[in-house]
């Protein structure tokens, strides 16, 4: 099940990406304590199976699906959801820790990523004035669908709603200078993320999957969530060690090779730039980037 947000006259209401175009399913088409949103599915209890429940109830047959779908052209996509929390993993891909000259960790490097980074599909990244040094990295996003604690490795994926597309935008200068991520890497617009939540039936195996970036056309990051370091599996455990996670958690699982603080010369964001990030299975998470607006000074 591949799920997204259209934004409508309704406001946001739950899609599902289907074969015809995009199914939305809104007021109209569910009872009144189905969910309405991708959050409201995270956050109600068995809310993804009340989804599938009202897609095997009001649309068993492709006829069906197909008259009530609209081409994905005609539909805005908005934010998928906010999360509840955002964890984000350093050094996570053996190919990044060699380009950075820096050597594998024993253990997961787990940092915050504040919330109010998160931007949706085709909204801008905006530059803070004060850094020069803004790095784009892909990431693969697991979304937390269960209270999650002190799970071993092996049943770790039973806790997982679904997964995403994700830039961990990076002001490196920021994160030199202050000596830990979380300003360089939780600026306003910094957390791009979606477009698609795709549910675990639709990828048995999370570390199998190609991902990549491009800048303006250019393919800059191209590698495969086989190199991490640290599974998807180890990391939910790892962290749910003490970490109770809950529907909606989020962790960002660390980005490949390729990003542009260890180019030759350095490639950063400017603005008019173009950064989609693409994951197989999942799709391809585009946002323009732009400077902020400048300032007046006070009189």
């Amino acid at each position: 099940m591949i799920l997204l947000t259209a934004m409508t006259s309704d406001g946001p209401c739950l899609g599902v990406k289907t074969s015809a175009g995009v199914l939305v399913l809104d007021r109209a088409r569910l009872q009144a304590d189905d969910p309405r949103t991708i959050e409201e599915a995270l956050l109600t209890p068995d809310g993804l199976s009340r989804v599938r429940k009202v897609l095997r109830t009001k649309f068993r047959s492709a006829q069906t699906v197909a008259k009530h779908s609209v081409p994905e052209a005609q539909c805005r996509l908005g934010p998928l959801f906010r999360p509840r929390n955002l964890l984000a993993i350093g050094l996570n891909y053996k190919d990044h820790a060699a380009e950075g000259g820096v050597p594998l960790p024993e253990k997961p490097v787990v940092f915050a990523k504040l919330t109010g980074s998160v931007i949706g599909p085709g909204e801008p990244i905006v530059l803070p004035p004060d850094t020069a040094e803004v790095d784009y990295e892909a990431e693969l996003a697991v979304v937390i669908g269960r209270p999650c604690r002190g799970v071993s490795a092996a049943e770790a994926l039973d806790y997982v709603a679904g997964y995403t597309c994700a830039n961990d935008v990076s002001a490196r200068d920021f994160q030199r200078g202050d000596g830990q991520w979380v300003r360089a890497k939780s600026q306003d617009t910094f957390g791009p993320m979606g477009p698609y939540l795709v549910t675990p039936e639709d990828i048995p195996d999370p570390q199998s999957l190609q991902i990549r970036c491009w800048v303006n056309g250019n393919l800059l990051q191209d590698s495969n969530t086989s190199l991490m370091i640290f599974s998807v599996r180890d990391l939910i455990a790892f962290i749910s060690r003490g970490v109770t996670l809950q529907p909606g958690d989020v962790i960002s699982t660390g980005t490949p090779h390729g990003v542009g603080f260890a180019r030759k010369p350095p490639v950063f964001l400017h603005d008019g730039d173009l950064v989609k990030i693409g994951i197989e299975r999942i799709g391809t998470l585009a946002n323009p980037v732009q400077a902020a607006p400048v300032r007046e000074s006070a009189p």
